[in-house]
């Protein structure tokens, strides 16, 4: 992704910012949007920058909740704050051993030359789980338990792995599939996200991955996706909130199933 113009910055953080709390796969979209712009997605400086941006978008949008859990916490009780930070760090377990254990294979993955046409079918495995979410009715949801936290969190994890499958549209459908409350399962799926993207980014800093000289992207290009990616972000971030209270994820689906198909189309009869 070297040579990346500020244009390319602009897109790519846009659609980073939306989709990473959209149903719609935040890492399909940017492999669609980095081979129509004839991109290879290795640049590992301008992915830690986008991914601290929505991290921050979502700091924004739940900030209050966030400092209420934390004082919650050091009463040193068993309360609710205890509790949904010790469920928040359950649910993070799943994905912590994919990231550890799994990661060399997930980035071969990204590099494959199919990767288009997996994220079509992961596209329809995240549409057939947000048309289920939709017609699975519970008439009075619950609250998450820890049960629930470990459940949600195998499917971030399995997210994690495929491009394609939405992080968010995985993490809320599974919420809702098993009878969690829409408005406790949405808060709960982008709250749980904010450690393992702040550790994979302390990982790759470790490594000496992200570099300014060695990224070949210019200073100005990086802050142009970081900000888009923030401002995106927190609009699409409080916009979902709105839509799972709603329950209107169904729509997200009927998206998700035509992209995939006109990738798949693509793929298999346009030489």
């Amino acid at each position: 992704m070297g040579d990346l113009s500020w244009l390319q910055a602009l897109i790519l953080g846009i659609i980073q910012g939306l989709t990473e709390f959209l149903p719609i796969s935040s890492s399909g979209h940017l492999a669609i949007a980095e081979a129509l712009m004839g991109l290879k997605g290795d640049n590992l400086t301008f992915a830690i920058a986008v991914h601290a941006a929505t991290v921050l978008s979502i700091l924004t949008v739940f900030g209050l909740e966030i400092w209420k859990l934390f004082q919650g916490l050091f009463k040193f009780q068993w309360n609710y704050e205890t509790q949904y930070i010790l469920k928040l760090a359950l649910s993070m377990i799943p994905v912590v051993i994919v990231g550890l254990f799994f990661k060399n294979y997930v980035e071969s993955i990204f590099d494959s030359n199919y990767v288009l046409v997996l994220v079509a079918f992961m596209l329809l495995i995240t549409a057939a789980l947000l048309l289920l979410s939709y017609y699975v009715k519970h008439r009075h949801g619950r609250n998450i338990t820890f049960t629930d936290a470990i459940i949600i969190g195998i499917a971030q994890a399995i997210a994690a792995i495929f491009p394609g499958l939405s992080r968010s549209g995985a993490t809320i459908s599974t919420g809702l599939i098993i009878g969690n409350k829409k408005d406790k399962v949405a808060q709960f799926s982008f709250l749980m996200v904010i450690i393992p993207v702040l550790g994979e980014a302390f990982l790759d800093l470790k490594k000496g991955n992200f570099s300014f000289a060695q990224s070949g992207i210019s200073t100005s290009s990086l802050l142009i996706g970081f900000i888009a990616a923030y401002i995106f972000g927190t609009i699409a971030c409080k916009w979902m909130l709105d839509i799972v209270k709603k329950g209107k994820l169904i729509y997200f689906a009927y998206y998700c199933l035509a992209v995939a198909l006109i990738i798949l189309g693509f793929s298999f009869f346009v030489p």
